[in-house]
């Protein structure tokens, strides 16, 4: 299985348990590893026959700017389904990084790190 990468995605969104992160919102910054086949894409030199990584990003962005959710595994996983909607994405993996966490000690980055894949 071949790999197209997007790394730093970043978007502002409402997410988490306290109500100062749902009103106040924080920038969250996303890195996607989607797993498909590139081979026809590759021979005929057809964006039609690959993901397109533009619509990918800008489907992403809207996830995490949409609806909140109180835990990253929830967005992680509504990142997840989304990719695995374009055709010939066959499995996804999703990071997703939280830097401005509420977290009382010093600390660089909270993520978690997600793979779906079609059953």
């Amino acid at each position: 299985m071949d790999r197209v990468a997007l790394r730093g995605l970043k978007a502002r969104g409402h997410h988490g348990v306290f109500a100062h992160e749902r009103e106040e919102g924080q920038t969250f910054i996303v890195d996607l590893v989607i797993g498909l086949d590139t081979r026809a894409a590759a021979a005929d030199d057809d964006l039609a026959k690959t993901v397109h990584y533009g619509i990918v990003a800008e489907e992403v962005v809207a996830v995490v700017e949409g609806e909140p959710v109180d835990l990253i595994e929830t967005l992680a996983e509504r990142i997840a389904q989304q990719c695995l909607k374009h055709d010939g994405v066959q499995e996804v993996e999703v990071v997703v990084h939280k830097p401005n966490a509420p977290i009382t000690v010093p600390f660089d980055d909270v993520t978690i790190t997600i793979t779906r894949s079609h059953a």
